[in-house]
C-alpha cells in the first residue's frame, strides 16, 4: 500500500483491453466502478484501505495477465510485499481472482476497524541497522505497542504501532544516529500486534475460501518459505497481517535459489528501488506503463523460462 495513485494504469488501460477487463471483473465483485475510482478519485476514497487493497490487487493482476498475453517469460518464483502476497497467490493460481478481490476488501475493513482513527501510525527509519531499530522500539514502547513492521532494505525499516509510541521511537532512532525518520501517511498501523483482532476475524474469511497449491512458487512474507499446503498458506496470510514483512530476506532467498532477474508488476517502482539496494548487481524491471512493459519484454526476451 502506498503505491496507489490517481491515474494508475491509465495508458495501459487505453492500449490493452485485457487491463480494463481485469479491472471490470473486480468492479463487479465490489459493486463499485473501480476504474473510475482509480482514474478520477476522489483520492481520499482511493486511499481508504478497503478500496486501496482491491485496487492494487486488480492493477497487479491486470499487468500479470497482460504480461502473459504479450508472451513475457514465465517466472520461476513470485513474491509480494504485504498486500502483494495476495496478488502473487492469484497470479500463481492458488486463489481465484474474484475470491481474492472480496478477501482483500474485507482485509482492509478489518484492519481499519482494529484501531481507532488517529490511534495508530507507521514511520520509516533510514540509516540504522535492523537491531538498532528493534532496540529503539523496545525502549519507546512504555506500555504501548511499537514494532519493526517492514524490513525493506539495508538501512530502511518501517515501524508500526500506537501513534505516540511510534513518535517516541522516531526520536530515539534519531538519537541513535538515524539519517532520517519519515512518517508514512497510512490509515492503519499494519504488521504489528495492534492487528491481532483483525487477524482473528480474517482467519474466518480465509477458512471459507478455496486455496490450491500454487502453480508457481510463492514466497511468504512471514516465514520466507514457499508452501503448497492450503492450511499452511491460510496460516501465513493470517499471521502476515500482524507480523513483519521480511523483504530483504525474501529477495536474498530468491537469489540464493538461482534467480538472476526480477520484474516488478504494479503501479510505480518502489520494489525496484528496494531491490537495487538489497542486491545491486541483479537487474530488475518495473512494469507499470506501455514503455516499461516494452522495455522489460525486450530486455528479457533472451532469458527464456
Amino acid at each position: 500500500q502506498g503505491s496507489q495513485a490517481l491515474g494508475m494504469l491509465k495508458t495501459l488501460g487505453q492500449m490493452y483491453t485485457i487491463v480494463r477487463q481485469t479491472i471490470a471483473e473486480a468492479s463487479e465483485v465490489l459493486h463499485l466502478d473501480l476504474w473510475h475510482l482509480m482514474q478520477e478519485g476522489p483520492s481520499d476514497e482511493l486511499n481508504a484501505t478497503h478500496n486501496t487493497q482491491p485496487a492494487l490487487l486488480a492493477a497487479e493482476v491486470a499487468i500479470w495477465r497482460l504480461w502473459q498475453a504479450q508472451n513475457g517469460p514465465t517466472p520461476v518464483m513470485m513474491a509480494g510485499h504485504s498486500l502483494g502476497e495476495y496478488s502473487a497467490l492469484v497470479c500463481s493460481e492458488s486463489i481465484t481472482y474474484p475470491e481474492a478481490v472480496a478477501l482483500v476488501a474485507n482485509r482492509g475493513r478489518l484492519m481499519q476497524e482494529a484501531v481507532a482513527p488517529g490511534q495508530g501510525a507507521m514511520a520509516a527509519i533510514l540509516g540504522l541497522d535492523d537491531q538498532e531499530v528493534r532496540a529503539a522500539c523496545t525502549e519507546a514502547a512504555a506500555g504501548e505497542i511499537v514494532q519493526a513492521a517492514n524490513f525493506n532494505a539495508p538501512g530502511q525499516v518501517v515501524i508500526s504501532g500506537h501513534t505516540r509510541a511510534v513518535e517516541r521511537a522516531c526520536k530515539l532512532a534519531k538519537t541513535a544516529g538515524a539519517r532520517r525518520t519519515l512518517s508514512i501517511p497510512v490509515s492503519v498501523p499494519s504488521h504489528c500486534d495492534l492487528m491481532q483482532p483483525a487477524a482473528v476475524k480474517l482467519a474466518a474469511y480465509l477458512n471459507n475460501i478455496p486455496i490450491q497449491a500454487p502453480k508457481i512458487s510463492v514466497i511468504h512474507n512471514v516465514s520466507v518459505v514457499c508452501a503448497e499446503d492450503p492450511v499452511f498458506i491460510r496460516s501465513q496470510l493470517e499471521a502476515q497481517i500482524h507480523s513483519p514483512v521480511r523483504w530483504v530476506e525474501t529477495i536474498k532467498f530468491m537469489s540464493s535459489d538461482g534467480i538472476k532477474a526480477f520484474v516488478e508488476m504494479g503501479p510505480g517502482k518502489v520494489l525496484t528501488g528496494l531491490n537495487k539496494r538489497i542486491l545491486p548487481d541483479l537487474p530488475v524491471w518495473p512494469v507499470f506503463d506501455p514503455q516499461t512493459l516494452d522495455q522489460a519484454l525486450k530486455d528479457l526476451s533472451n532469458y527464456g523460462q
